[in-house]
């Protein structure tokens, strides 16, 4: 009887201690999974940021591509235009002169 006394405050102590030690690690598994989803959370914001200015270099690229393209274009028609006249007036300049 007495072995069973004395065995149950142990076995009470070994079960608070138990008890202490499994809140013990749920405190450290809540704070370690804080910090786990803040990090995840920053990783996350920065791949936005970065997709974000990479977004506007690219949109900035293109308007930039698309405004030299435009340049080009109406720097060739001017020269393709400026042919079109010279070759006018030569003809004009031949019909004009009585042939030898």
């Amino acid at each position: 009887m007495r072995d069973q006394e004395k065995q149950s405050p142990k076995e009470a102590k070994r079960m608070e201690k138990r008890a202490a030690e499994e809140a013990k690690q749920l405190a450290k598994e809540q704070v370690r999974k804080k910090a786990y989803l803040a990090r995840e959370q920053a990783i996350e914001e920065s791949r936005k940021e970065s997709e974000t200015k990479r977004s506007e270099k690219c949109a900035s690229g293109e308007i930039k591509q698309l405004a030299r393209d435009q340049a080009r274009r109406e720097v060739y028609f001017a020269r393709e235009q400026k042919i079109a006249e010279a070759q006018e007036a030569k003809k004009l300049k031949a019909k004009k002169q009585p042939p030898e």
